[in-house]
């Protein structure tokens, strides 16, 4: 590390301690990242109006499904019919992901 990088984070902190960056603007909301540097113009517009629309991507929703579907599994008992129904429908879901993910 050069010293002007452990002087600047030396000053940071300090200025953290002091409690001089309490009541910056967002402080303690998320940031937002709009910049989507490795997706394509024409898939950045696209998310972009699928977001103000509310809508996900579908690969985003189905890797939604599967993680509810796999807590909702943890939470079940082992041995139940109910356990196997989820965990057929995790496969079935696990398989589809896979094959849209797959170059055909």
């Amino acid at each position: 590390m050069l010293i002007f990088d452990i002087l600047a984070e030396k000053r940071i902190r300090e200025a953290i301690d002091n409690g001089e960056m309490d009541d910056l603007p967002g402080a303690g909301q998320p940031i937002e990242f709009d910049d989507e540097l490795f997706v394509s113009p024409e898939q950045r517009m696209v998310n972009h109006i699928l977001k103000r629309a509310g809508m996900v991507p579908s690969d985003v929703s189905m890797r939604q499904a599967i993680s509810k579907l796999r807590d909702e599994i943890r939470r079940l008992p082992p041995d139940n019919e109910q356990t196997e129904s989820r965990r057929r429908e995790l496969t079935y879901l696990l398989v589809k992901a896979a094959e849209e993910r797959s170059p055909t």
